[in-house]
């Protein structure tokens, strides 16, 4: 599904100043990136994010009414009548967040055929041109207008640097990525330039921005820093590794989950998906995956492919509780509709969420090097949750988490990053009291959260 291209175009950390109108002395008042003060601290926007903790990908292209095609079977492009949805019906869709929990949605408003969801005038390719509700009908506006109702902040996808209707591939080139038409891509290049006037400007405020594959190389003949400073001053930007004003950072796979330490700050461009200690710009990870295993838009016989309920827990510990957050895909059907295989699995997957987590056995938070979370009684726990108050920035550095057996105190857990989550597996155990340590730290640690749970209770 993506091909992304990691270009080191290097680090225009000025840039993002500029996109959000704010001068020097006032981004370091805010937290944004200041010199004076070591510790990075995330924007508002970022920390509402990073509580979202779950989002929802929709991937929706004519793939999906032409099975077994892909936008670069050039020859074989189909014409824009073959999307004819008989029951697209975007509030089914939002069965998916419900079930999940998901804050955040992202709709794919034109995907690797260059195919617009959306009443667009930047070229014959699109929801316009089609047969469905006779040519007036629009996706992204039902998609944003379904999410808002049902308190889902909206996101969209454009993908800049392949069109498969116009022989674009990467890295935003005419001619199947081999260029040589400065005409072909002037005119490319004012037909993108159109299409994110029209997706920023006509929707709405988004929650996040995606460009697949990167943001568009310099050479593809346009500049979107401007539009997003204008029309999405507020939106997360999930730029691929390669945008001056990226602030969600792509985790470096499509597994939906990271290894561990997966630290929120890195360097602008973010070379290292797992981020790093001495990163001066704050950016958290999202992890993105299928839930068809392997694919992303809908195909016959896709319902086989479901991730199981084990796969999708392993994810949740690998991204949720791994300091990312989780951005997981729906794929509709020719349809309309997200397939019942589909739903039913989204409803578990939800539902063991809730029941391992949903409450606590008990939780504490506070300041320091120790945090004390007291027992009524000797309890059994096997999970343990940490949360860093992270407006003030990542401090903790090394930790320790305790169990109190008796009068002993014993280490159950452990390790460096925090951030956001941090979700602990650990041997069931009985314990009256459980402790986090701080070993190392820059900064006085702001705990949010010190919880523990028994997960092997059913309800």
């Amino acid at each position: 599904m993506k091909n992304r291209n990691f270009r080191n175009l290097g680090s225009i950390f000025i840039a993002s100043f500029l996109l959000h109108g704010i001068s020097m002395p006032a981004a370091e008042a805010n937290g944004a990136r200041s010199t004076s003060n070591p510790i990075p601290r995330p924007t508002a926007e970022q920390v509402k994010w990073q509580d979202y903790e779950i989002g929802v990908f929709y991937h929706y292209d004519v793939n999906s009414f032409k099975p077994g095609w892909n936008h670069r079977m050039y020859e074989n492009f189909p014409g824009p009548e073959i999307f004819n949805p008989t029951n697209l019906d975007v509030g089914q869709w939002m069965e998916v967040p419900k079930a999940l929990g998901a804050k955040y949605a992202i709709l794919t408003a034109t995907h690797g055929s260059g195919f617009m969801l959306w009443q667009s005038d930047a070229y014959a390719y699109g929801v316009r041109q089609s047969p469905w509700r006779g040519g007036k009908g629009d996706v992204v506006r039902d998609f944003v207008e379904s999410c808002r109702k049902n308190k889902i902040s909206p996101g969209l996808y454009c993908h800049m640097r392949v069109n498969g209707w116009w022989q674009v591939d990467h890295p935003g080139i005419v001619n199947r990525g081999k260029g040589g038409d400065p005409a072909l891509q002037a005119k490319y290049a004012k037909a993108k330039i159109q299409q994110v006037e029209e997706l920023w400007g006509n929707y709405g405020p988004l929650a996040e921005i995606w460009f697949d594959g990167g943001f568009a190389d310099p050479k593809a003949g346009f500049d979107l820093l401007p539009y997003l400073k204008k029309l999405q001053p507020k939106a997360m930007v999930m730029g691929g590794g390669n945008c001056p004003v990226e602030t969600v950072r792509w985790i470096g796979g499509e597994s939906g989950k990271t290894k561990y330490p997966c630290w929120a700050t890195g360097n602008n461009p973010f070379d290292d998906s797992l981020g790093s200690t001495s990163g001066k710009d704050w950016c958290p990870g999202e992890a993105d995956v299928d839930l068809l295993g392997g694919t992303w838009l809908w195909q016959p016989g896709s319902d086989a492919k479901l991730h199981t309920l084990d796969d999708l827990m392993d994810i949740y510990y690998g991204s949720v509780g791994n300091n990312c957050n989780l951005l997981i895909n729906a794929a509709p059907g020719p349809d309309g509709l997200i397939p019942a295989a589909q739903l039913q699995r989204f409803r578990e997957f939800g539902k063991e969420i809730q029941r391992r987590f949903g409450r606590s056995v008990a939780e504490s938070a506070g300041e320091g090097d120790v945090v004390d979370l007291r027992l009524n009684r000797s309890t059994k726990i096997d999970h343990v949750t940490l949360m860093e108050n992270i407006s003030e920035g990542e401090r903790v550095r090394e930790y320790l988490i305790e169990g109190k057996v008796g009068q002993e105190w014993r280490r159950i857990g452990g390790g460096t990053c925090i951030g956001h989550k941090r979700i602990e597996r650990i041997h069931p155990i009985e314990v009256t009291a459980v402790r986090i340590r701080v070993i190392s730290s820059i900064g006085k640690p702001l705990i949010r959260k010190l919880a523990v749970y028994d997960t092997t209770v059913q309800p």
